[in-house]
């Protein structure tokens, strides 16, 4: 794909690290990538503006411990409490990693007989969403550093969550925990909703309020603003920092390989 200015800005990059191979590379302003037929991988490759960093999927032990230690950092400077990431068959853990650190995670967990994390707290609100015949999804453990203050890093996580959560998945609405301070932010940015009141979680040991998005309209906004500049409809969002749907793409058919 030419950028502006005629020039490719699309490269095969395919270094092999602990992680697995890159099989996505992304460079300049513009978002472009390929996706090369090679053995299943655990990473998804992307770089913006002048920073290039990489959001891999966590499969093994050593991998969710480099998230955990991430949460760990940022929940403890906020005061909250944090466990350990395990495995978890209903559970995808993206790692986002910079040059020399990693910055950012978030996982997706999936509906299931055993329920998910915020049965604890809201189970009231979650069974009537499945009994409307929703399939529900959740985020959960997200972690951004305070150094990297990158838009580009969280819409980019929460862009492949998306993707994987409505168009692999399947599922029809995303949950959130959120502290009750970060609720506007969380409802400007990507379109949440309050589904439910101000609860303490002991689990953070913080208060938190239950927040729901389509996934058929988070995924429309991202279709249609995601990779645009910004305009008095998108101003505040983050839609702009997605990926446009181009290249969103690459990424579905990637994700059969990483089942």
């Amino acid at each position: 794909m030419p950028n502006a200015d005629g020039c490719s800005v699309l490269e095969v990059a395919t270094p092999r690290t602990r992680w697995g191979t890159t099989i996505v590379a992304i460079h300049g302003d513009l978002h472009s990538m390929i996706v090369e037929q090679q053995e299943a991988s655990e990473t998804v490759d992307l770089a913006f503006d002048e920073q290039p960093f990489k959001i891999r999927i966590a499969k093994k032990d050593s991998h969710r411990g480099a998230a955990s230690l991430l949460i760990s950092k940022m929940y403890s400077w906020r005061g909250y409490e944090s466990a350990p990431l395990r495995a978890h068959p209903n559970r995808l853990t993206l790692v986002a990693s910079g040059t020399r650190q990693h910055v950012g995670t978030l996982s997706i967990g999936f509906d299931s007989p055993i329920g998910m994390l915020v049965d604890d707290l809201y189970k009231p609100e979650v069974d009537a969403l499945r009994s409307s015949g929703a399939r529900l999804c959740e985020a959960i453990k997200l972690a951004v550093d305070r150094k990297a203050r990158s838009k580009r890093v969280l819409a980019a996580m929460f862009h492949i969550a998306v993707i994987y959560a409505y168009r692999v998945r399947r599922a029809t609405d995303m949950l959130i925990e959120v502290n009750p301070r970060h609720v506007k932010y969380y409802e400007n940015m990507f379109g949440f909703a309050q589904l439910g009141a101000e609860r303490l979680n002991p689990r953070v040991d913080a208060p938190a309020v239950l927040l729901g998005v389509s996934l058929e309209r988070f995924h429309g906004d991202i279709r249609a603003f995601g990779g645009k500049p910004p305009h008095t409809q998108t101003a505040k969002s983050l839609y702009p920092y997605f990926f446009p749907p181009d290249d969103e793409e690459g990424i579905v058919r990637r994700f059969p390989m990483l089942s």
